[in-house]
């Protein structure tokens, strides 16, 4: 696919990306096989493994946890009222997206919990290891401390277009909007009146400026990774792309909100005139 070769321009000492096209066929360029920390990205999989043990009957997402009011749905959808870091509440539950470490952790070890056992070795057995994902491995923290391939995550990517896992109905409440119309912040990205998101996963929305790019839809959900990582599927054009470097976002933020959705529009672009000349 000619479109992920504008990832050899971006400024980082190493990339490897990957679209998986409407068909499900897969475009690779890159060491697919090389281990990257992915940071944020590691959140779409804490979300997934939580709702595996939602339909287990392990836990149940209107479950308290936290702090008064707070549930494992607020959680997972950053409206627990937590920092980024930290343990002190900042707000009630339910005023704002709080992007938050710290909620999507919590929320993995009210798994941890209730299921009797190590988060990571729950991850494991319920999600990683079903879908041949070895080469992912928690290191830490669950929300951030995570090293992934490109060939994992679209084994990731397939499940996430393809369920096996979860019932239709909840992978659909994983990307459908959570408590829907709250202001919050993406970091590093900017602030919205309307800053939707999923459980554990962005949605595109109408957010702009975005990491993503102008041809997506409002209904692409994913996420992007400190490490100078991202992931999403656009569900109007069946698409989705992921790309791993090993260069903090922080070091060239302003040149990955230009490349990124350059990359994402190149992708949807070439995909529509495939399907044009078809």
């Amino acid at each position: 696919m000619r479109a992920l070769a504008l990832t050899a321009a971006w400024p980082v000492p190493h990339v490897a990306a990957a679209a998986v096209l409407p068909d499900g066929s897969i475009a690779t360029i890159g060491d697919a096989s090389r281990p990257y920390r992915i940071a944020s990205v590691a959140k779409m999989l804490v979300g997934w493994t939580v709702l595996v043990a939602v339909e287990e009957g392990t836990v149940h997402l209107d479950q308290p946890a936290g702090q008064n009011g707070c549930t494992l749905r607020h959680l997972l959808a950053h409206t627990g009222g937590y920092p980024f870091s930290g343990t002190t509440p900042i707000a009630s539950p339910g005023l704002r997206r709080n992007y938050s470490n710290t909620g999507i952790e919590m929320a993995a070890e009210v798994v941890a919990e209730a299921a009797g056992m190590p988060y990571a070795e729950y991850q494991y057995e319920a999600v990683l290891e079903p879908l041949g994902m070895t080469a992912t491995i928690v290191h830490g923290s669950p929300a951030h401390e995570v090293s992934s391939t490109v060939d994992d995550l679209v084994r990731f990517v397939h499940e996430l277009r393809s369920p096996t896992l979860l019932s239709a109905e909840s992978a659909l409440a994983y990307r459908s909007v959570q408590f829907p119309g709250l202001p919050g912040l993406v970091p590093g990205v900017g602030r919205y009146a309307d800053c939707p998101w999923g459980l554990a996963t962005e949605i595109r929305g109408e957010k702009d400026p975005h990491w993503t790019g102008r041809r997506n839809s409002p209904g692409t959900f994913g996420h992007f990774g400190g490490s100078g990582t991202l992931l999403w599927v656009d569900t109007g054009a069946h698409v989705a792309c992921l790309a791993l470097t090993d260069r903090a976002f922080d070091e060239w933020s302003a040149e990955a909100l230009v490349r990124w959705p350059e990359l994402a529009d190149a992708v949807l672009d070439e995909v529509a005139a495939t399907r044009g000349a078809a």
